[in-house]
């Protein structure tokens, strides 16, 4: 059986930019952030920027992470878009 990391163009460890959006409650944020620290030792939520739609309605989060692999990616992807806090991840 082949390794998952071994099926992926990237080389981990990584910089690897984790887009989120969702309505622009304060709740929202917060998810997101605790999803991190469940997966991320010393998450620090100066990782975190956030961009605001144009009638402030919803929020766009950029996780930058440094990725330790696949797994961990895969991982933090199922859980954040099993949130119903959150309307889409990529």
């Amino acid at each position: 059986m082949k390794d998952p990391d071994q099926e992926t163009l990237f080389e981990f460890p990584c910089q690897f930019p984790i887009k989120v959006m969702g309505k622009a409650i304060q709740e929202f944020e917060q998810e997101v952030i605790q999803i991190m620290q469940r997966h991320i030792d010393g998450f620090e939520d100066s990782a975190i920027t956030r961009r605001d739609s144009a009638k402030s309605n919803y929020a766009a989060l950029t996780v930058t992470i440094t990725a330790t692999s696949r797994k961990q990616l895969d991982a933090i992807y199922m859980d954040l878009t099993a949130s119903e806090l959150v309307i889409m991840a990529l």
